[in-house]
C-alpha cells in the first residue's frame, strides 16, 4: 500500500498541473517536424462528440495567409494542431454553436506562429484505444499540441459535464493568476481588452490570489500613437511577434527576469526614443490595456462622405463587429481606424463603382438589389455618365440591361480591387434603393488574417476572377458569339485560379506540358537555355496566355520541333512580379481545339509565330531585355526618362519638382541607364503597385491617371517606403502637429499643382529647357529600346 502523501485526490491534482506540458502518453510535449508526406496523411479525431478529419499537416503560411516556399520553391509543411481542428468545426458550425470560440486564447492568434505560453488554450486529451475504451483524460495546450489519430478531445463546450467543468476549472484559475497581477480589483468590461472579456465569461475573482501590492511602473507615454502600461501587461509576446514576424520591424523583445520580466524597446529604452515606425500592429496585437492608441486616425475620405448626412453615417466599430466577416477582427483596429466603414443610403441609379477606373474600397451589401455592367476589353462602363459615390444622386435611365443582378445573399463587390490593386473590371450601380457599408482596403487587408473570412472573400474573388477573365479572353475573336458563349460555358468549370509568387517558376523547358496558361495579372519572363547558356526572349503582360506550342507541337508544320520534343516545353516561364494565371489543364485544352477546329488553327499560327520569333532575337537586344527586367521598368506606366543626349545636367527638373512641393523634391535625377535613356529615381505608377499592400489606416491610394497619392492622415510607418522596390518613396520630418513625425511623400503627378496653361505635362517635365524629360510606359520604353538595338 502506497504511503506517498500526495496520493489520492492530490496526487491527481499534481498530475494534472504537471501535465501541461505533457502528452496524452506522459511524453514531454516537443515541436515535431512535418513532412510533405504529412500531407496526405487524413487524422480523425472526436472533438466535443463530433468527429472531425483533417490533414496531418498543411502549407506554413505568413501573416496574410499566403503560403510560403523555400530556396527551392516548395511549400514548408505545419503540423495540424488541436487549435487549428477546433476552429475548423467551429467554423462549420459557427451559426449554431454561437460566436464564443470553444478554446479562449491569450497569447495565441491565428495569423502568428503559436508559442504556448499562456495556457488558457487548454483541453482534455485522452485516445481511443484499439479496443474502443477511452484512456484517462489529459490538459494539454490546444495551440501547439499536433493532432493525431483517436484523439478524444473535450473543451469548454463539450457535452460531458465533468469534462467541461474540468477545462473550465484549469482556465479559470489560470486567468485567475493573471487577473490578479494585471486587473483592478473590480475591473471594467472593456470588449478591446480581452483578459477583462474573458475573465467576464468565466466569472473570474479578480482579487482571490491577489498578494500585496508591488509599485506599478510607470507609464510611457513617450510616442505619439502608443501609450504603454507595462502594469497591465501579461507577457503573452503577441506585441513582439506582431512587431517581428508580422511588419519585420524587430523593435520588441523582452528584458528581465522573474517579476522583474517586460518587454522592452531596443535596449530598453522609452518607445519614442526607440526605432519604433508607429505602424500600430503591436498595439492592434495586445490582449490587454497594455498597448493603446492615444487617439484615432481620422481620414479626410471619412469627413468629405459624412458632409452628406442624408446619405451617409458612420459605422461604429461596435456594430461593424456584429457583421459575420468582421466579428473576428481586433475590436481595437476598428476603433483606432475611426470612419474606416461608412454606411451609404444608395438611392436607385447611383453607381458604387465604375468599370476601368482605380478604386481602394470594397461594398458590403445590406439592403437592395444592384446591377453589374461589364463592356468587354473597355476601360469605362455603360454607366460611366453616373457620378461617383458621395458627390450626389445621379437620374436617368440604366444604359441597358446589366449583365447580372447582385443581393446581400453575394456579399461585397469591388473586393478584387482591393485585393489585387488592379483597375475596376465592371460598372455596378443600384436597380432600387438599397443600403452598403463602404470598406476601406486597410480593413480587407486584416480581415483576411482570420482563415474563416479570408476563405469566403477568396472563394468569391475566384469565382468573379474566372468569371470576368473568361469574358474577355482574346483567342475568342476568330468564333462568332454562339460559339464563344459555348466556349465560355465549356471552360467555366475545367479552369483555376493560379497565383505565383515573384521568381516563382511556372514550368522548366523540357517539362512535358501539362496545361495552358492565361496572365490575369502580373508579367511573366520567358527564357530559353541554348548550347548551356540561358537567354531572355521576352515577358508578358496581362490579358496574354502561354504555354500553348507544347500542346499543339505536333500540329505544327516546323522543322525546329522534331518528334522527340512533341509535347514538351521549348521554354522556361518564370513569374517576374505577383502573378494570377487561368490555368487551362491539358486535357481539357485538347478538346477545345477539337470542338472548335477555327482554335485549333489560330493556335497552330501562334506557335509557328513564336518559334520564329524566339529563335530570331540578337545577343544585344537579349541582354538589354535581361537588365530591363531586372530593373523591374516592365511593371512602370509613368516611366520618367531623360534622353541624356538633350539633356544638360541643369537640374531644372528637380528644382522645380522641389518648388511645387514644398521643397521636399519627389525625384532623383539618378537611376538605370539604357542606351541614350536615363530613368530618374520618380515614382513609377507601377502595374502591380507594391506601395499599396500593408498600409494599416490606408493612406496611400491610387486615382485616375495611375497617381499614388498619399493623404495627410499617413501616421509615418514607413510601410510603402519599404515595399517599395525602386525607392521612390521618401520618408521626411515635419515640423507640424506632434515633434519628429515622420510623412511618407511619393510623386503624384502633380495633382494638386496648378500645371502651365494649356500644358498637361507634370512640373519636372514641363521644366526642362532642352525637351529631355518625357513620362512613359514600360512598354513604350522597350519599344524604342529595342528599335534602336534592332
Amino acid at each position: 500500500m502506497s504511503t506517498d502523501p500526495l496520493d489520492g485526490d492530490l496526487a491527481f491534482a499534481r498530475d494534472d498541473e504537471a501535465l501541461f506540458a505533457r502528452d496524452v502518453d506522459g511524453q514531454l510535449i516537443r515541436v515535431v517536424s512535418a513532412t510533405q508526406q504529412d500531407y496526405d496523411s487524413a487524422v480523425t479525431l472526436t472533438i466535443d462528440g463530433d468527429e472531425i478529419t483533417v490533414m496531418k499537416a498543411v502549407p506554413s503560411t505568413d501573416a496574410q495567409g499566403n503560403i510560403v516556399n523555400d530556396e527551392h520553391g516548395h511549400t514548408v509543411p505545419r503540423r495540424t494542431t488541436i487549435y487549428d481542428a477546433v476552429t475548423t468545426l467551429f467554423n462549420r458550425r459557427r451559426g449554431s454553436a454561437g460566436r464564443r470560440h470553444p478554446v479562449p486564447t491569450l497569447c495565441h492568434r491565428e495569423h502568428m506562429q503559436p508559442v504556448g505560453v499562456c495556457r488558457v488554450c487548454v483541453v482534455a486529451l485522452g485516445r481511443r484505444t484499439d479496443a474502443g475504451q477511452r484512456t484517462e483524460e489529459r490538459l494539454v495546450p490546444a495551440c501547439v499540441h499536433p493532432v493525431e489519430p483517436g484523439m478524444v478531445v473535450h473543451t469548454m463546450a463539450s457535452p460531458e459535464p465533468a469534462m467541461r467543468e474540468r477545462v473550465e476549472g484549469s482556465v479559470r484559475v489560470v486567468v485567475e493568476l493573471m487577473a490578479a497581477d494585471h486587473l483592478p480589483e473590480k475591473p471594467t468590461l472593456a470588449p478591446s481588452d480581452e483578459l477583462t472579456a474573458l475573465a467576464a465569461r468565466l466569472g473570474v475573482d479578480a482579487a482571490r490570489f491577489r498578494l500585496e501590492a508591488r509599485e506599478a511602473p510607470a507609464a510611457d507615454r513617450s510616442s505619439h500613437l502608443i501609450d504603454v502600461d507595462r502594469a497591465r501587461c501579461i507577457l503573452c509576446d503577441r506585441c513582439s511577434r506582431a512587431c517581428n514576424d508580422v511588419r519585420s520591424n524587430f523593435v520588441i523583445g523582452r528584458a528581465g527576469k522573474g517579476y522583474e520580466a517586460k518587454i522592452a524597446f531596443d535596449l530598453d529604452v522609452d518607445l519614442g526614443a526607440s526605432t519604433c515606425v508607429s505602424c500600430g500592429e503591436c498595439m492592434i496585437s495586445c490582449p490587454t490595456e497594455a498597448l493603446v492608441f492615444r487617439r484615432p486616425v481620422e481620414s479626410r475620405w471619412r469627413q468629405e462622405r459624412l458632409e452628406i448626412a442624408e446619405q451617409h453615417y458612420e459605422v461604429s466599430a461596435e456594430d461593424l463587429q456584429r457583421h459575420p466577416l468582421f466579428e473576428d477582427m481586433p475590436l481595437r483596429f476598428l476603433q483606432w481606424n475611426v470612419g474606416a466603414v461608412v454606411g451609404w443610403h444608395v438611392k436607385r441609379g447611383q453607381a458604387l463603382c465604375r468599370q476601368g477606373e482605380t478604386g481602394g474600397t470594397a461594398f458590403i451589401l445590406l439592403r437592395g438589389r444592384f446591377g453589374f455592367w461589364k463592356r468587354p476589353g473597355g476601360q469605362g462602363g455603360l454607366l460611366s455618365w453616373i457620378r461617383p459615390p458621395g458627390r450626389g444622386a445621379s437620374s436617368g435611365t440604366l444604359a441597358g440591361p446589366p449583365d447580372g443582378e447582385l443581393t446581400p445573399d453575394d456579399l461585397i463587390v469591388g473586393e478584387m480591387t482591393c485585393m489585387n490593386n488592379q483597375p475596376r473590371a465592371a460598372t455596378v450601380a443600384a436597380l432600387e434603393d438599397g443600403e452598403v457599408w463602404i470598406v476601406r482596403r486597410n480593413l480587407l487587408y486584416v480581415v483576411q488574417r482570420d482563415r474563416h473570412a479570408r476563405e469566403r472573400l477568396d472563394r468569391i474573388y475566384r469565382e468573379r476572377a474566372l468569371e470576368n477573365h473568361l469574358r474577355d479572353v482574346s483567342f475568342f475573336a476568330d468564333l462568332d458569339e454562339s460559339e464563344r458563349a459555348a466556349c465560355r460555358k465549356f471552360l467555366a468549370d475545367r479552369v483555376e485560379l493560379v497565383r505565383v509568387d515573384p521568381g516563382q517558376v511556372i514550368f522548366n523547358q523540357g517539362e512535358r506540358a501539362d496545361a495552358f496558361y492565361m496572365i490575369r495579372h502580373g508579367h511573366v519572363k520567358t527564357t530559353q537555355a541554348i548550347n548551356g547558356q540561358q537567354r531572355v526572349l521576352s515577358y508578358m503582360r496581362p490579358n496574354t496566355y502561354f504555354g500553348e506550342i507544347g500542346l499543339v507541337s505536333r500540329e505544327v508544320i516546323d522543322s525546329s520541333i522534331p518528334p522527340s520534343r512533341w509535347d514538351r516545353r521549348t521554354a522556361t516561364c518564370t513569374a517576374l512580379d505577383h502573378v494570377e494565371l487561368v490555368r487551362v489543364r491539358r486535357d481539357d485544352f485538347r478538346e477545345l481545339l477539337r470542338m472548335f477546329p477555327a482554335l485549333l488553327k489560330t493556335f497552330v499560327s501562334i506557335a509557328q509565330r513564336r518559334l520564329t520569333a524566339d529563335y530570331g532575337w540578337s545577343p544585344n537586344v537579349n541582354g538589354m531585355l535581361a537588365e530591363f527586367l531586372d530593373q523591374g521598368l516592365y511593371n512602370g506606366e509613368k516611366l520618367l526618362v531623360l534622353d541624356m543626349e538633350a539633356c544638360t545636367r541643369c537640374d531644372l527638373c528637380v528644382k522645380a519638382c522641389g518648388d511645387s512641393h514644398g521643397g521636399v523634391s519627389r525625384l532623383v535625377r539618378d537611376g538605370p541607364r539604357f542606351d541614350r535613356y536615363l530613368i530618374a529615381g520618380a515614382c513609377r505608377s507601377c502595374t502591380d503597385p507594391y506601395c499599396l499592400v500593408g498600409c494599416p489606416v490606408d493612406a496611400i491610394h491610387r486615382e485616375g491617371s495611375l497617381e499614388t497619392v498619399i493623404e495627410d492622415h499617413c501616421i509615418g510607418c514607413g510601410q510603402c517606403a519599404r515595399n517599395c522596390p525602386y525607392n521612390a518613396i521618401h520618408m521626411v520630418s515635419v515640423g507640424t502637429g506632434v515633434a519628429d513625425q515622420r510623412l511618407a511623400v511619393s510623386c503624384d503627378l502633380c495633382r494638386d499643382v496648378v500645371r502651365h496653361p494649356g500644358s498637361d505635362e507634370v512640373r519636372c517635365v514641363y521644366s526642362c529647357p532642352h525637351h529631355a524629360a518625357f513620362r512613359i510606359s514600360g512598354d513604350e520604353l522597350w519599344q524604342r529600346l529595342a528599335g534602336a538595338k534592332g
